[in-house]
């Protein structure tokens, strides 16, 4: 069988996934049709937009998949195949269900964001940690989600232009004035009339990377090697399943998918938005990780390569060498994109979750301006640190965010006396990742032995399923009834 039946394998595997796994999701959590939405009940032309179905579910998929899905794969494919395998089931069985129930969670209360979704599932002292935990993650998202497409459209206006002028900060500043713009201006006003022409850019990068490989001679998985190919020998757990988020499964969605579940008219349209969404990124990320497979010859060369340029030089030479110096430019914007739509929604979920922590009416600009531009003074310091560093602690709080909220989808079905395996089984796995991680990291965590640090991780997980089981079932103060 030719290697490149492996990547045409995980692409069906991904749009199967879709319609069986998916239908068996949304039948467990019980749609209800005939439920006004909050697009419906809470109007207010600034967040609670009802829009139509097609724009949701483009502006969720350019929302959810920032700079993750591409770079999270190029150095996930330092450990080889193993990154695909990771990819497609992580998608289906753990990124998709969390997408799913971040939004429809959200559209069952109100458009509420993720904060208010784990309070009401798991308590007020874990909704407390959340409102810390998301604000934090949101903000790293948009530094990092300015500094990665700043620098790509650096490379471009310099080699592809003739424009070295337009310098690395020239683009932070133009980057950073279009967020504050979409942060405060009503949803449908920005967002959701420029999507759709991201929307264009980010379907030719997707499909010209993807037909040129097959065209180009490029030769699929060149290593084809089931065993851990990292050329320094990091461990694959649980690295790869932190280096690997955004495409398989990644917390900063639950902060994303509210935002779309306050413009939804039908709880119908949840699996095509929510789950639908999350497997075009899992196809995104197949992409990207098979070119990083197979466009270098082995993952020495790859390292090699990112090492001398980072992801971002990765994602250049590629485009450019495939498709040409015209589509080349154009999926390398395709690129650009990705971070820039993730960005700008990061800082308005920010806002939105602060308002919310503290009942702040969100209807008058005035009120918009007093928490914006405070977040953005803080994203500008904080722009000026090192990216990597930043990367780092993203990554760390990024898979535990998610980790949280599967907890609060499996305490919702228990307390429903549903199928609750659904989302605990990913929870369970991915606290396992979240703690092993954290103890082994050297720079940022304790850097306790790997071995050490995976027997933890184990005894977390357990612990954390055994407490689920036993304290799931009780009431929470305060969670709404009847939803």
């Amino acid at each position: 069988m030719p290697n490149s039946m492996y990547f045409i394998l995980a692409t069906v595997a991904l749009i199967v996934g879709y319609i069986v796994y998916g239908t068996i999701v949304e039948k467990v959590f019980g749609l209800r049709p005939d439920r006004a939405t909050p697009a419906k009940t809470l109007a207010d032309g600034v967040d609670y937009v009802e829009m139509p179905a097609w724009k949701i579910w483009l502006i969720q998929l350019l929302n959810i998949a920032g700079v993750g899905p591409v770079f999270g794969p190029i150095l996930g494919a330092l450990w080889g195949p193993a990154a695909l395998l990771w990819i497609v089931i992580g998608c289906i069985f753990a990124g998709a269900v969390h997408d799913y129930f971040a939004g429809m969670l959200s559209i069952r209360y109100n458009g509420a964001n993720v904060p208010n979704i784990v309070g009401y599932n798991l308590g007020a002292i874990a909704k407390a940690v959340m409102q810390l935990f998301s604000v934090v993650l949101l903000v790293l998202v948009g530094v990092v989600f300015v500094a990665a497409p700043a620098g790509l459209l650096k490379n471009i206006a310099a080699t592809s232009w003739n424009m070295p002028w337009m310098s690395l900060t020239f683009w932070v500043v133009i980057i950073f004035a279009y967020y504050f713009l979409a942060t405060i201006v009503p949803i449908d006003k920005i967002i959701g009339r420029i999507y759709p022409i991201f929307g264009v850019i980010l379907g030719i990068m997707a499909v010209g990377i993807t037909i040129t490989l097959f065209t180009s001679g490029t030769e699929f998985y060149n290593t084809l090697q089931w065993t851990n190919q990292h050329p320094k020998g990091a461990p694959l757990f649980p690295l790869v399943f932190i280096t690997i988020a955004c495409g398989a499964i990644s917390g900063f969605h639950a902060t994303q998918s509210p935002l779309m579940a306050r413009c939804v008219g039908s709880e119908r349209l949840g699996r095509p938005i929510f789950y639908g969404s999350m497997i075009a990124e899992g196809f995104i990320g197949l992409v990207w990780a098979t070119v990083g497979m197979s466009f270098y010859h082995g993952p020495e060369a790859l390292q090699a390569a990112i090492a001398a340029g980072g992801p971002g030089k990765i994602v250049t030479d590629t485009s450019l060498a495939l498709m040409g110096p015209v589509g080349g430019v154009l999926a390398i914007l395709g690129v650009v994109v990705l971070p820039i739509t993730s960005g700008d929604t990061a800082f308005r979920a920010a806002r939105l979750t602060i308002s919310e922590a503290f009942n702040l009416s969100q209807k008058k600009i005035g009120s918009r301006l007093a928490l914006a531009v405070p977040i953005f003074i803080i994203g500008i310091i904080l722009s000026r640190v090192d990216f990597t560093i930043i990367w780092r602690y993203f990554g760390w709080a990024n898979q535990s965010l998610a980790t949280i909220v599967l907890w609060a989808g499996a305490a919702y079905l228990l307390r429903r006396d549903r199928f609750h395996w659904i989302c605990s089984i990913p929870a369970t796995f991915m606290t396992a990742v979240a703690t092993s991680y954290i103890c082994y990291e050297p720079k940022m965590g304790f850097g306790i032995p790997i071995d050490m640090s995976n027997i933890i991780g184990v005894a977390a997980a357990v612990i954390a399923f055994v407490a689920f089981m036993l304290l799931g079932r009780r009431a929470i103060a305060g969670a709404p009834e009847n939803v």
